[in-house]
């Protein structure tokens, strides 16, 4: 006899976040113990580390009604995972990024600014593979790169990624916030934000090394 997790679409839904939210603490607890056991190189754990950061926090921010705390979820599953746990939900950011952005503090690039940026671009992007495209939903995490970027000190007042986000802005400025970006507006604004986001980490100073 089959036995059903959920009894519609939505608890469907729920269930297959928590699924996703599970495997992202569980990945990044092994993430952790690699990089600690030097299993793995500093960049590519970073890498992967942001891409998990950010994944988290777009999952996070649908789940916030139903999981309000992560570290209860992490409990109530019985998952054994202060590594990942720090990282995801207290730290934010790899612990390569912490410990650059430690030892240059005074910098003029900000490691710390930058992986704020990452994380913004792949939320943003990952925002709208999840359907979230209410103008009250995609504005505020428009709102958050496009500050984000401000700050970086060495892109220039032109670069694509700022005047891109900006027109987006005032574009979703006019809307109401109960609308919703229309399919193409959708695929076109994340295909501005994957073409600013491959502008980005060329302009970084030693990209790619």
């Amino acid at each position: 006899m089959e036995v059903k997790l959920w009894n519609d679409k939505r608890e469907r839904e729920m269930y297959e976040n928590f699924a996703e939210l599970y495997a992202i603490i569980k990945a990044t607890e092994k993430l952790e113990k690699a990089y600690v056991r030097d299993i793995i190189s500093s960049s590519e754990y970073e890498t992967e580390c942001q891409k998990l950061i950010a994944h988290f926090k777009t999952l996070a921010f649908t789940l916030k009604d139903t999981v309000p705390s992560i570290e209860r979820f992490a409990d109530t599953y019985k998952m054994d995972c202060p590594a990942a746990i720090n990282r995801l939900v207290t730290s934010g950011v790899p612990a390569t990024i912490e410990h650059r952005a430690a030892a240059a503090a005074s910098a003029t690039t900000s490691a710390a600014i930058v992986a704020e940026c990452v994380q913004n671009f792949i939320t943003a992007m990952d925002s709208l593979k999840l359907n979230m495209v209410a103008v009250d939903q995609v504005y505020p995490l428009l709102s958050d790169l496009s500050a984000s970027l401000n700050k970086l000190g060495i892109l220039p007042p032109d670069f694509e990624g700022k005047t891109k986000m900006k027109e987006w802005i005032l574009r979703l400025s006019k809307m109401g916030a109960a609308d919703e970006l229309t399919e193409q507006q959708a695929r076109q604004l994340h295909f501005d934000l994957e073409s600013s986001y491959n502008s980005f980490m060329a302009a970084l100073p030693n990209a790619g090394t």
